[in-house]
């Protein structure tokens, strides 16, 4: 066996495996008098059927299985013989694969990039602090009074903090919203809707509620809605400004529960005093979550920033069309037309395909820092996981773990990502952190 490696890139090599008549042939009575064992053939026991006839019955499948073996026998040869490290397999090209003549296999390989890592012990990280402001607090506690409010009808011009019931039609550059909006018809008109008068939570017409303090149950209005230039829902209304014919249908004000010793209850305190405290753990959970995963993300970060080498391309192709189904499945879910992800096409590419290079760098920095920390997936690591899976997926955990015994690509899948998991919160670990002083 010959070997000849040619490095097309940093990460991508070309290995070219020439076998000569004698390999070849032993490959293929190799597999002939496999076939010959185990063939059934009327009128012979197994193992004692002439190897022509054996050969005359099975002439594709074991024409099939020497080249399959031929170029497993090259590809391995050659990872033995170059010491290379391999990633992907980009591409197999066998040429010609025949008994009694020489043969050549070729296999593109994109290989593990060669870095020396850098100091990642100390790296630096920032966070808020945790602990609660009594304005903070106080937000939370009026957020939980808004839940439980109560909405009473009222005879009166409408105030900040009221709710108002009304329809509403709108028009833009003398059309119809109806006949630009497509799908998305509550941009267009409704019979009948809520909306906070200059509230904080405002409806899918932005800046509606601002138009609504002084209105009165009954009364007709006609308000200018400007939408923002990158207004996504409907493309067409974007950097325009509408006409809505608004119908005021009832006006009802938020009256907030009484803090007292039934609200407390609901709340699981015995007091204000237990409430706040026991808001004020939240919020710090919150902010301590909130300061992890920004440590996480620097780290990463930082130790990426750090190194410079070509992720290999098979994994960040694959990693960008990750990318894109990601991202185009969250738009979606928020309303973002398609004809919108085709508009914007070639930057939402680009886009993803820049961060996914930046991911797969990453795991490669995280699976060295594993190796050099000795950083390994155990038996209870995999219990965790196929709990907490189970338990979001509301599968069961014997069920779950079963399926993953039984798919290997998803099993190492899930092995990698515990294994990046684990070597992120080591670095975490000894990052140095510091207090951003908003």
């Amino acid at each position: 066996m010959n070997v000849q490696l040619n490095p097309l890139s940093e990460t991508r090599k070309n290995l070219v495996v020439t076998l000569d008549k004698e390999e070849v042939d032993a490959e293929h009575q190799a597999v002939l008098a496999e076939y010959v064992r185990v063939a059934r053939l009327p009128g012979f026991r197994p193992g004692k059927a002439p190897a022509t006839m054996v050969v005359k019955r099975f002439a594709k499948e074991i024409t099939e299985e020497f080249k399959q073996k031929l170029v497993s026998k090259a590809y391995r040869g050659a990872l033995e013989k170059e010491k290379l490290e391999v990633l992907n397999v980009v591409n197999v090209e066998e040429g010609t694969i025949a008994p009694g003549s020489p043969a050549a296999v070729t296999v593109t390989v994109d290989v593990r990039p060669d870095f020396t890592l850098p100091d990642y012990i100390g790296l630096p990280t920032q966070g808020a602090p945790v602990e609660p402001t009594d304005a903070e607090i106080d937000g939370v506690i009026e957020a939980l009074r808004s839940e439980g409010a109560d909405f009473k009808p009222v005879e009166r011009p409408a105030r900040k903090g009221d709710y108002v019931k009304l329809a509403y039609e709108g028009s833009t550059e003398g059309r119809p919203i109806a006949e630009v909006a497509g799908d998305k018809q509550l941009y267009a008109r409704v019979p009948q809707t809520w909306e906070e008068v200059e509230g904080a939570n405002e409806g899918i017409i932005p800046g509606l509620g601002g138009h609504l303090a002084g209105v009165e149950k009954g009364a007709r209005k006609s308000v200018a809605i400007s939408f923002p230039a990158n207004f996504q829902p409907v493309p067409a209304l974007a950097g325009k400004t509408a006409d809505y014919a608004l119908d005021i249908q009832e006006v009802r004000e938020r009256i907030l529960p009484e803090m007292n010793a039934e609200f407390f209850k609901a709340h699981q305190v015995d007091d204000l005093e237990g409430l706040r405290s026991q808001v004020r753990s939240n919020l710090r959970l919150q902010k301590e979550h909130r300061n992890r995963a920004a440590q996480r993300s620097q780290v990463t970060q930082a130790l990426a920033d750090r190194v410079s080498f070509e992720p290999p391309g098979s994994l960040v192709e694959a990693e960008t069309q990750s990318v894109l189904r990601q991202f185009i499945q969250e738009n979606m879910r928020r309303g973002i037309a398609p004809e919108q992800f085709e508009k914007d096409k070639k930057e939402l590419f680009e886009g993803a395909r820049k961060a996914a290079a930046n991911r797969v760098k990453i795991e490669l920095i995280l699976s060295k820092v594993a190796e050099a920390e000795k950083i390994a997936v155990s038996d209870s690591d995999l219990d965790v996981y196929i709990r907490r899976e189970a338990a979001r997926s509301k599968q069961r955990p014997d069920k779950l773990a079963k399926d993953l015994s039984k798919d290997r690509n998803a099993l190492r899948s899930v092995h990698q990502a515990i294994l990046f998991d684990k070597s992120v919160d080591f670095l975490v670990s000894k990052a140095t952190f510091s207090v951003t002083q908003s």
